[in-house]
C-alpha cells in the first residue's frame, strides 16, 4: 500500500506539469489568432553563424563563392600544377565553361598543351590522336614507384600520373 501511495505522489505532479505544457490553442486563443500572414508582416531572418567557430562553415556571401559560379567547371579544384616523375608535370587551367587548358610534359621528349573538357569522372582530352581522361587516383594506382604512398593524384593511364604533395 505504501508503494502505491508513493508512486501516486510521484506521478501526479508529473501529469499536472505535462498538462500545463499542452501546446494546443485554447478556445480564447483560437478566436484571436490571425488566419494568415498579411503582406505587411515580416519574418525575422536567422542570425549569420559566427565565422570564428571552426565547426560552422560560413555561407556564400558573394556570387564568386556560390556553387553556381563553380558549376561551369566540375573539376575546378584540380587547377594548378601536378608533379609526375623524371621532370614530368601537368598544369590544369580552367578556360571557358567546362573547358581546361592542359599543359603537360608527359615523357622525356614530349611537351604539349591540349584542350580538355569535363566528363563524367574526370577531364577528357585528345593527345597525339588518342582520347584519354584524367581521373582521381592514388600514387599506388599510377604504377609509378616514385608516386607510391601519395594520396592526391591524377592518372592518365598506367605509368602516367601526377600528384600534389
Amino acid at each position: 500500500m505504501r508503494m502505491k501511495t508513493l508512486a501516486f505522489a510521484l506521478v501526479l505532479p508529473l501529469v499536472a506539469t505535462l498538462a500545463a505544457c499542452d501546446s494546443s490553442p485554447s478556445a480564447n486563443q483560437a478566436d484571436t489568432a490571425p488566419d494568415a500572414m498579411t503582406s505587411n508582416d515580416t519574418v525575422p531572418m536567422p542570425a549569420e553563424p559566427a565565422t570564428n567557430d571552426p565547426t560552422i562553415t560560413p555561407t556564400a556571401t558573394n556570387e564568386a563563392d556560390s556553387p553556381a559560379a563553380n558549376a561551369t567547371h566540375r573539376f575546378a579544384s584540380w587547377a594548378g600544377k601536378w608533379i609526375g616523375v623524371e621532370g614530368m608535370y601537368l598544369v590544369i587551367s580552367p578556360t571557358t565553361a567546362e573547358r581546361y587548358s592542359l599543359e603537360m610534359q608527359y615523357d622525356l621528349d614530349h611537351k604539349v598543351t591540349v584542350e580538355g573538357h569535363d566528363s563524367e569522372h574526370g577531364i577528357k582530352f585528345t593527345r597525339d590522336g588518342e582520347t584519354l581522361s584524367l581521373y582521381r587516383a592514388s600514387g599506388n594506382d599510377t604504377g609509378l614507384k616514385y608516386l607510391a604512398g601519395k594520396t592526391q593524384c591524377l592518372k592518365v593511364k598506367n605509368g602516367e600520373g601526377y600528384c600534389r604533395d
